[in-house]
């Protein structure tokens, strides 16, 4: 949640590049030489996603030593199986405000006819504020709006930056003679597109990658504490009060809060809340297991490494991915989250996985005399 009067007080270094676009272009010609597709896919909305990539193309012409080439391709050199699982709960929330979307062929959904037979993969958590009325309009229409526009699915970071744009805007025209204006929402999508994933985010719900055991964040967190956020939000005008947005708001990034004075647009410039998803690309390969997507009171709870080692434990032993979202959800009740609770994974293949020791950095913890002695006082009395 982000409403200050609701909210609860609470990377790896890979590096983010443009949309391979050589691999689009190679789809394109692979469709039209007729040499056969290179996706098959089975999926619906609200139930578990079954997507095997074979004979995927590579992203990228790369020139290198040998040993490292050969080691390249054979982390390249693998079937990509997608399969999807979701849990949600109201927690302890009066309302729940949460929502979230799985759809394994983005293209086939909306009845969209693409050059080539290649799957996009959508998923998306939505985090709603004020309401529902935003999340839901979001969920359903940002989707559409996706493969509706012309550079879909060659350009796909411009695609999704510009769609996330013309949802809020979309959203103040169809309510702004109504209450539900009032509303706002976060947002966190996932589309994978062969081997490459690309997850855009705009709030504090956040998506973790486990590769071979080993947190890595897609996303980073927009809240008023962040540096970086904070100077942005500065710069057009913006303040942070008590750590929220103009006082207001626990996130510097959303869609909808059209109501609220001075947070979007701004006479002839932005305004310091923005609905401007934040990009990352990854190429993924064979160490990758699984995508977590959570809203923020999974994350009020977990730390992304201690998320990807308790979902790890769950599915080496059932391996089921729906299960474990719940179990997911049950164990941040059970460590005291009061939000609203959605979790969506997404599993690049069929098998549970393996068995590794991540190596963690040794930290010398100690404590100073004074500490000493308050400790001692304390346990005296």
């Amino acid at each position: 949640m982000c409403v200050k009067d609701q909210e609860k007080d609470m990377i790896d270094n890979t590096t983010t590049s443009s949309w391979p676009l050589q691999h689009c272009h190679l789809l394109l010609k692979t469709h039209m030489d007729k040499e056969g597709s290179s996706l098959r896919t089975s999926c619906d909305d609200d139930t578990t996603n079954n997507i095997s990539v074979q004979n995927s193309f590579p992203l990228e012409s790369i020139c290198e030593d040998a040993v490292v080439a050969d080691k390249k391709q054979n982390l390249m050199n693998f079937v990509l199986a997608l399969r999807s699982g979701e849990w949600s709960d109201i927690g302890e929330r009066p309302y729940m405000e949460d929502t979230h979307i799985c759809i394994g062929d983005l293209a086939k959904k909306f009845n969209y006819d693409v050059p080539f037979e290649e799957a996009v993969s959508f998923y998306g958590v939505f985090d709603g504020h004020g309401g529902k009325s935003a999340a839901q309009f979001v969920r359903d229409n940002l989707p559409r709006v996706i493969v509706e526009d012309v550079n879909f699915p060659l350009d796909l970071e411009k695609v999704v930056k510009r769609s996330f744009l013309e949802t809020d805007a979309a959203f103040l025209k169809t309510y702004s003679h109504e209450p539900s204006v009032s509303s706002g929402t976060t947002a966190i999508t996932a589309i994978i597109f062969g081997r490459s994933l690309l997850v855009a985010n705009a709030g504090d719900c956040r998506a973790v990658l486990s590769r071979h055991g080993r947190a890595i964040e897609m996303s980073k967190d927009h809240r008023p504490s962040c540096i970086n956020e904070r100077t942005r939000v500065e710069s057009l005008g913006g303040f942070v009060d008590d750590g929220y947005l103009n006082g207001q708001l626990g996130v510097t990034r959303a869609l909808g809060d059209w109501h609220l004075e001075g947070m979007k647009e701004m006479s002839d410039r932005e305004g310091p809340l923005s609905a401007e998803p934040e990009l990352k690309l990854m190429t993924l390969t064979k160490e990758d297991e699984f995508l977590i997507i959570a809203s923020d009171g999974i994350w009020d709870v977990f730390s992304s490494q201690n998320a990807v080692d308790f979902a790890r434990r769950k599915l080496q032993e059932h391996n089921d991915e729906k299960q474990c979202c719940k179990e997911i959800v049950q164990e941040a009740t059970k460590r005291g989250s009061t939000d609203n609770l959605t979790v969506v994974m997404v599993c690049f293949n069929f098998d549970p996985p393996p068995p590794v020791v991540v190596e963690r950095t040794r930290v010398r913890r100690s404590i100073s005399a004074e500490g000493l002695q308050n400790l001692n006082w304390l346990l005296k009395e």
